[in-house]
């Protein structure tokens, strides 16, 4: 494998991917009040923060955020929220992560909700690579990469630094 990175994604090119999948939910949702975005630790997380802040400056939905944290290594479902899950009843839940690759992480997130009586399930990822072994697709995305399963990408949401980008590597 090549240590070489290819740039997909600068900073202002995400930003533009964000107001756009922000502007779909609210298409999808014209007629709720409140909604739920639920992101993925940790990079999954950061980018349901930025979806909620877009989706807030254009529209009058009450955006709640979620903290999904998922032990990815177990066999089983584990996981653990900052947000109560019983509160997410009859209420549209977007599920957030940066990328999707075999599905495995939106599975087990999509797991999270299986004993609450969701009005809608939505799922959103800023980079879909198409290699999907479980059952999972995306409702709204950023990108869509036809990749090979040897390259990775590498989504850089900097909290810090203010610096975005996406490559592949």
């Amino acid at each position: 494998m090549s240590d070489t990175q290819v740039p997909i994604l600068n900073n202002k090119q995400i930003q533009q991917k964000i107001d756009r999948m922000a502007y779909q939910i609210w298409e999808d949702n014209l007629g709720e009040k409140e909604i739920v975005i639920a992101g993925i630790a940790e990079c999954g997380y950061v980018l349901a923060k930025r979806v909620k802040q877009v989706l807030a400056n254009i529209s009058g939905i009450k955006v709640d955020l979620m903290k999904i944290t998922l032990d990815k290594s177990s066999t089983h479902l584990k996981a653990d929220t900052d947000f109560p899950v019983p509160d997410c009843s009859n209420k549209v839940v977007i599920l957030v992560d940066d990328v999707l690759n075999s599905g495995r992480t939106l599975a087990y997130g999509l797991g999270v909700f299986l004993n609450v009586p969701l009005k809608k399930l939505r799922t959103l990822v800023l980079v879909d690579r198409s290699h999907r072994i479980f059952p999972v697709t995306t409702d709204f995305t950023g990108i869509e990469l036809a990749t090979v399963l040897k390259e990775h990408v590498d989504v850089s949401l900097g909290e810090e630094s203010g610096s975005d980008s996406v490559y592949l590597r």
